[in-house]
């Protein structure tokens, strides 16, 4: 780890103001520490916002509000979380180890970066460190890596757990900075790599992840999350689903489907949820559906067997929230 200097934020403008490149910001650490000490980043300047008042858990008449300095435990462990947004409370409890839970906040945890061995090893060249250095990926060891929304400049998959279950309720996030506030849907909010995987989201020099928001889900809905991997505690998804599917009668009238694992980003699966919308909920329904999930996918060396994954998971995960023999 190189020599840094450590500035404690009392407020959101004495953070904001000292952005740059050359700085980064200190919540729990969980993400920032391990790179620094791999000297994948070597900030000269770490600011800890500890201090900010971006904390607070409420469920209300307008949906869910957590602030971003949460911890992922506190969280999931919220009584309202567990009742009106269970599916959150699920994938955090499905994500890291209790020690990381602990420690991680929730603005960090949609930030964190890929957990590719190359993008991780510096000695390696990769285009989320170094532009234009390559994807040795593409030709590597990829068995873990994306099969949707990649590109010729990079593969690497998206980490984050509790950002899918996020995405499929339609959450969006608060950003402030010294200049104030704005809000942008959380789907919206994440990049696909295309020619430039240095630039992973739309949060801009000098902002903040201030909150996170989600609406109610319908009367009637039920929602999961799956998660399938290699072992049952403290590993990376090879695929998951998280699903929020409305019922009336047998018959689904809203469905909210994302998938991680398999892509760049949080994956929206938006055709599935087309196919199943004014539907019988059914098991035929469901595998109709889910075997558009993966049309665009482009499987890798290691990989190939991701879309099959990904098309069995969302049918099983359905099967589960909706108790369907």
């Amino acid at each position: 780890m190189r020599p840094y200097t450590y500035v404690l934020a009392d407020s959101v403008a004495a953070a904001t103001t000292r952005a740059g490149s050359a700085n980064a910001y200190l919540a729990g650490g969980t993400t920032l520490v391990d790179l620094m000490k791999l000297e994948v980043l070597t900030p000269e300047h770490v600011i800890d916002i500890n201090g900010l008042p971006f904390t607070g858990i409420t469920v209300g008449t307008e949906g869910l509000h957590i602030g971003a300095l949460e911890r992922m435990s506190d969280v999931a462990e919220d009584p309202a979380v567990r009742s009106d947004f269970a599916l959150v409370s699920q994938a955090l409890e499905l994500s890291a180890s209790p020690q990381l839970r602990n420690m991680a906040s929730m603005g960090g945890n949609l930030l964190q970066r890929t957990r590719c061995s190359y993008f991780r090893d510096p000695s390696m060249p990769c285009n989320k460190r170094n532009p234009g250095a390559g994807c040795p990926a593409m030709n590597g060891y990829n068995r873990a890596h994306a099969v949707l929304g990649t590109s010729d400049a990079c593969v690497a998959t998206h980490a984050s757990d509790v950002a899918v279950a996020l995405v499929a309720a339609e959450a969006a996030l608060e950003l402030r900075s010294s200049d104030g506030g704005r809000r942008v849907a959380l789907e919206q909010f994440y990049r696909s790599p295309g020619s430039t995987p240095d630039v992973e989201n739309d949060l801009k020099a000098g902002e903040l992840i201030a909150a996170i928001t989600a609406p109610l889900f319908p009367a009637g809905t039920r929602t999961g999350y799956l998660k399938v991997r290699d072992r049952q505690s403290y590993e990376f998804a090879l695929t998951s689903v998280a699903v929020a599917v409305t019922l009336r009668g047998g018959v689904i009238t809203r469905a909210r489907l994302a998938a991680g694992g398999v892509g760049t980003v949080p994956w929206r699966l938006r055709e599935v949820e087309r196919l199943l919308s004014g539907r019988p909920a059914t098991a035929a329904t469901f595998e109709a559906a889910a075997a558009a999930a993966a049309r665009d996918a482009r499987p890798l060396r290691h990989n190939g067997f991701k879309p099959h994954l990904l098309r069995r998971a969302i049918v099983r995960a359905l099967l589960d929230v909706t108790d369907t023999a």
